[in-house]
C-alpha cells in the first residue's frame, strides 16, 4: 500500500509549530517541581524542645528541627515565620488552619494522624528513663557512711555502751577506784570496759573486782552476743541499702517505683499502653528537677530531650538508664490534604540521605543511643 503525502503550506507549518509549543508548555507546567509557588507567608508553629528547637537570647529559633525546616523552605522557595505554641496547639492549630505547618520534636501517633497529615519521618528515636545518679566506689561508700540510717545505728550503739558502762562504774566505783575512777572519768572507764567486753577484745587492762561488777559483766557478755549480731546487721543494712534498692534497667522496673512524665504527650500514651501510671509534670525541666531532688524515682520522656537536659544541667545528680525503649518517629505536621506534602516529602527524603544532614544531626544530637 502506497503512503499518501499531503503537502503542507507555510501557514500549516506555523500552526503546527504553535501547537507543539503549547503542548510543551503544558507539559512543563504539569511536571513535578521542587518549588512551591506561594504568595503568602507560611506560619510555622514550634515549641522549645532542646536540642530540636530552642530560643536564643534574641528570641531567634535554632536547633536541629529549625535548621531542617529552613533548609527545606529554601529549596521549596517558601517564605515563613515561626510562632511559638504548646504541643496541643501545634496539632490543633495545623488541623484548624491557624498554622500552615508545625515542627519541633513531634511524634507521629495514630491519634495525631487523625487530625493532621505528617511528612515522612525525619528522626527516629525512642523513650528514655532518667533516674537519680548513684555514686560508685569510694564515693558511694562514704555517702552511705553518712547516711541517716547508719548514723542512727551508731548513735544507738554509743548510747547503749554508755548505759552499760554507767552500771559497771556504779558496781566498781568503791572497790576498784584505780580502774573505775570517780566522777565522769569513771563513767568513761565503764564505757571503755563495756566496749572491749562487747567486742570480746579483752585487753586485760581492766576487770571487775566486786561481785556486783562481775554479775553485770556476766550478763553483759551474753547479752552482747545478741546485740552485736543485731547491730552488725543494722550497720551492714545501712551500708548496702542503696545496693539493695531496686535498680531500674527498663520499663518492667517502673511498676515498683514512682515515675513522672508529661500529660498528653507520646510518652503518656506509651506508659499507659504498658499499664504504668505516672505523676504529671508540665515540662521536662520540672520532671528532671523532681528526680534530682527526690520528688520521683524516675522520669520518662523522649530520650534525646532527656539526655540533652541531663548532660547540660544535671550530670551530677541525674543519669540516664542505658538503652532506648519503644519507638518514636518525628515528623512535620501539615494540614489535611495539604498541597505542600508531596513536594516537601521529595526534598525531605533527598536531604535526609545527604552528608549535610548527617553532619547536622551529629552536631545537635550526637550518638542517640
Amino acid at each position: 500500500m502506497n503512503a499518501i503525502f499531503i503537502p503542507l503550506s507555510k501557514g500549516s507549518d506555523a500552526l503546527a509549530t504553535v501547537f507543539m509549543a503549547g503542548v510543551l508548555i503544558v507539559c512543563l507546567l504539569l511536571s513535578p517541581s521542587t518549588a512551591v509557588a506561594q504568595d503568602k507567608e507560611f506560619v510555622v508553629a514550634t515549641k522549645e524542645a532542646p536540642p530540636f528547637a530552642m530560643l536564643d537570647a534574641e528570641n531567634q529559633w535554632y536547633g536541629l528541627s529549625i535548621s531542617l525546616w529552613e533548609t527545606l523552605a529554601a529549596q521549596l522557595d517558601i517564605s515563613f515565620r515561626f510562632e511559638e505554641a504548646t504541643l496541643a496547639e501545634m496539632i490543633e492549630g495545623v488541623a484548624d488552619g491557624r498554622f500552615d505547618a508545625s515542627i519541633a520534636a513531634t511524634t507521629i501517633t495514630h491519634e495525631r494522624e487523625r487530625l493532621v497529615d505528617f511528612s515522612h519521618p525525619f528522626f527516629t528515636t525512642g523513650y528514655g528513663i532518667a533516674v537519680p545518679h548513684e555514686p560508685t566506689g569510694l564515693v558511694s561508700m562514704l555517702s552511705r557512711l553518712v547516711s541517716k540510717s547508719f548514723l542512727q545505728a551508731v548513735c544507738l550503739l554509743v548510747l547503749l555502751l554508755v548505759f552499760v558502762g554507767f552500771f559497771f562504774w556504779l558496781a566498781e566505783r568503791r572497790n576498784n577506784k584505780e580502774e573505775f575512777r570517780p566522777g565522769i572519768e569513771g563513767v568513761a572507764d565503764g564505757f571503755w570496759f563495756s566496749a572491749v567486753t562487747m567486742t570480746t577484745t579483752g585487753y586485760g587492762d581492766m576487770a571487775p573486782r566486786s561481785w556486783a561488777g562481775r554479775l553485770v559483766g556476766l550478763i553483759w557478755m551474753f547479752t552482747a552476743l545478741i546485740i552485736t549480731s543485731t547491730f552488725t546487721g543494722m550497720i551492714a543494712s545501712s551500708l548496702t541499702a542503696q545496693q539493695l534498692q531496686q535498680k531500674v534497667e527498663g520499663p518492667s522496673d517502673l511498676s515498683g517505683i514512682t515515675t513522672g512524665s508529661i500529660t498528653d504527650s507520646a510518652s503518656d500514651d506509651w506508659l499507659r499502653s504498658n499499664g504504668l501510671g505516672f505523676a504529671p509534670y508540665k515540662s521536662v525541666q520540672e520532671g528532671i528537677e523532681a528526680v534530682a531532688t527526690g520528688g520521683v524515682e524516675s522520669f520518662v520522656y523522649d530520650r534525646p530531650l532527656l539526655r540533652h537536659l541531663v548532660e547540660k544541667s544535671y550530670a551530677n545528680t541525674v543519669e540516664m538508664v542505658p538503652g532506648i525503649f519503644g519507638r518514636q518517629d518525628y515528623g512535620i505536621a501539615l494540614p489535611p490534604g495539604s498541597d505542600l506534602r508531596e513536594p516537601l516529602n521529595r526534598v525531605l527524603l533527598t536531604y535526609l540521605g545527604s552528608d549535610d544532614w548527617a553532619v547536622l544531626k551529629r552536631r545537635w544530637v550526637g550518638d542517640v543511643r
